[in-house]
């Protein structure tokens, strides 16, 4: 079997639990690390499966590799190669695929919960699971693209979650582990500060007295929609 690319776009933000999930399951995989220098690869074919995570740039900076992301993007969905974004990554996507990202009303840091939509496809990915506390750290939005179904909202952020065939655009995060909160804590200490009063805004240490709680059911969602993802892979 191909390995999975793993496009990493900030130090902080490595695949997480998606990563312990591929290692349990004995899928490949390879973490490309546009953070460190790593070019983004031009055949898409030479994968199973594209995975984009989280970043605290804009898929709208002038950035030399989001053209060549957005690029790769397209042709693994014209090739039916499977392709999962993560928060920026999802608005990655999004982009690629037609749609807008812009900035979204209220920033989302922390715990916060999301609906499931009444559709088929939300529950071809979702199985029964009709909420869950996701994880958030988005001050955008992305719009959907043209024949994608929405599968997930909140309450301050509509777009949280669409599929197109075979493919997963999340602006929430389900990829969290322990290490990773504590991590973005530390690292967005001023960002958190400086958004204090908004309604979908955590103290880091709500954040974390909330993770023993949180993290197992987030866990097992993620692992719901990684199989779901998994199962479309090429070969």
């Amino acid at each position: 079997m191909k390995s999975i690319a793993i496009f990493r776009h900030a130090a902080t933000e490595g695949p997480g639990y998606f990563a312990d999930f591929l290692d349990e399951c004995a899928i490949p995989w390879q973490l490309i690390r546009i953070d460190a220098g790593d070019t983004v690869p031009q055949d898409a074919s030479a994968y199973s499966g594209l995975v984009f995570m989280g970043g605290p740039m804009s898929v709208n900076d002038e950035l030399p590799w989001i053209p060549q992301t957005l690029a790769l993007i397209r042709q693994a969905v014209a090739q039916n190669i499977p392709v999962l974004g993560h928060c920026l990554g999802g608005q990655l996507m999004a982009k690629a695929l037609g749609g807008v990202v812009a900035r979204n009303l209220v920033k989302e840091i922390g715990w916060g919960g999301v609906t499931l939509s009444g559709n088929d496809q939300a529950r071809a990915w979702f199985g029964d699971i009709q909420a869950f506390e996701a994880f958030h750290w988005h001050g955008e939005t992305f719009s959907l693209p043209q024949g994608a179904t929405l599968l997930l909202s909140s309450a301050h952020c509509t777009n949280q979650a669409f599929a197109l065939g075979r493919h997963l655009g999340l602006q929430c995060h389900v990829e969290m582990t322990e290490a990773m909160i504590q991590r973005w804590c530390e690292a967005g200490a001023d960002e958190i500060a400086a958004s204090a009063g908004s309604p979908a805004v955590q103290s880091a240490r709500t954040m974390q007295l909330q993770m023993a709680d949180k993290l197992p059911q987030l866990h097992a969602v993620a692992r719901q929609l990684y199989q779901h993802w998994l199962a479309g892979l090429a070969n």
